[in-house]
């Protein structure tokens, strides 16, 4: 597996399809925390952290289809389908982490310590739960790029608009652990306290694992 990852990381790395992401993620912090004054910290965390939704989305989709079938194959025969797609999605979700914890530093350094009415707010445990709440959106966008993308939907003409749909719906629906860990730290942020989203940070790992596992299965199928 160490081998695949390597493998899927250089692919990435090479194709340059990280950048739009990247860059869209860095636009979403930009204009969330520009401003005259710093913004309340757990306010500011949970905007981030919605950002990575559709980011993560975004990445698991550049890493299951960044390979031509043809390299796709050569693959799945080295290592099996299953351990190659399973690499794709891994490193997929390395590289919306590694956005995600550089997020949270970020809205550390630039908002301010404390609620919307001035109550002071521990920046540690602040940072906690931020991140917790963003490995939260995190899992729900590998979730949701698992099932929308190949080797579920084979084709863009359903996998792209399957994947913003899917996005869109899990950032507002009030089911969507997503949509309740951001809603903690709104909570938070309007009474000083600071709430880490555990239940829905354990629900998304099921959701994210039981997705990944479907897709991973349905990979030998279609190879």
């Amino acid at each position: 597996m160490t081998a695949l990852l390597r493998y899927q990381t250089a692919l990435l790395i090479g194709s340059h399809r990280w950048l739009p992401p990247v860059i869209l993620y860095a636009a979403w912090l930009a204009i969330g925390l520009w401003g005259d004054r710093p913004s309340p910290i757990l306010g500011s965390l949970g905007y981030a952290a919605g950002g990575l939704l559709p980011v993560t989305v975004w990445l698991t989709r550049i890493c299951v289809t960044n390979e031509p079938p043809a390299a796709r194959n050569c693959a799945a025969a080295a290592a099996g389908p299953e351990r190659a797609h399973l690499a794709a999605v891994l490193t997929a979700a390395g590289t919306a982490l590694l956005l995600a914890v550089v997020g949270v530093v970020v809205v550390v350094l630039m908002s301010a310590p404390h609620s919307d009415h001035r109550v002071a707010v521990p920046v540690l445990p602040a940072a906690v739960a931020g991140l917790l709440t963003a490995l939260t959106c995190l899992l729900m966008g590998i979730a949701i790029g698992a099932l929308s993308n190949w080797p579920v939907l084979r084709s863009p003409a359903w996998g792209i608009p399957a994947s913003l749909t899917g996005a869109l719906l899990l950032l507002v629906l009030g089911a969507s652990p997503a949509n309740a860990a951001m809603e903690d730290m709104v909570t938070g942020s309007a009474h000083g306290t600071v709430l880490a989203p555990w239940l829905p940070l354990a629900a998304t790992v099921l959701i994210a694992a039981a997705a990944t596992t479907a897709a991973c299965a349905l990979t030998s199928r279609r190879s």
